[in-house]
């Protein structure tokens, strides 16, 4: 049996490839989002993962991304 790797949580990738890849501060995505920096910090650094509400939001503010990207990456990660 092959063994699984664990899968990046979800907030890495956001900050990696959409906020550093877009040159944004968390306290500007945060407020580009409409909501807190507190908020953002905590899926960022792992400590809270992705709604169905914020996919909209983040599948809105990335637009080459969807709503089920987002919530495929956090179903990833939680069932590793």
């Amino acid at each position: 049996m092959a063994s699984m790797h664990s899968p990046s949580h979800l907030g890495k990738i956001l900050k990696g490839l959409y906020l550093d890849g877009a040159d944004l501060t968390v306290t500007q995505a945060a407020g580009a989002l409409g909501i807190s920096r507190k908020t953002l910090s905590q899926i960022i650094n792992g400590h809270a993962g992705i709604s169905a509400p914020m996919a909209l939001l983040l599948a809105q503010a990335f637009p080459t991304t969807t709503p089920q990207l987002w919530l495929n990456l956090q179903l990833q990660y939680d069932l590793w």
